[in-house]
């Protein structure tokens, strides 16, 4: 099993939405641009989002047990996948990549 390399590329946050549908909450997302975090085979690596890791939990899954090429040729790197969170007003998109490292 391999461990996978999670990268924050893109946040957004949709006021408008936020504004119109969405009742004030005390903890948003803190999730940046950038940010990287690494998980070790299926473990959700710690301080990543909840909801977020329900979202792309099933492919890091994959790619950590050698799973790969996601919709027959999706990606350039068949080792990788894009996924998004679920949260329709914070929406964080996040590269998954398998690492040549074994997870422990």
């Amino acid at each position: 099993m391999k461990k996978v390399k999670i990268t924050v590329m893109k946040t957004a946050c949709y006021t408008d939405l936020i504004e119109k549908y969405e009742n004030p909450i005390s903890h948003a997302c803190e999730m940046r641009e950038g940010q990287i975090f690494i998980a070790n085979g299926w473990k959700k690596p710690q301080d990543f989002c909840e909801s977020a890791w329900e979202s792309i939990s099933a492919f890091v899954m994959a790619l950590s047990h050698g799973g790969e090429n996601f919709y027959d040729g999706w990606m350039k790197n068949k080792k990788s996948a894009m996924i998004s969170c679920n949260d329709g007003f914070r929406p964080v998109s996040f590269l998954l990549e398998t690492m040549d490292a074994e997870a422990e």
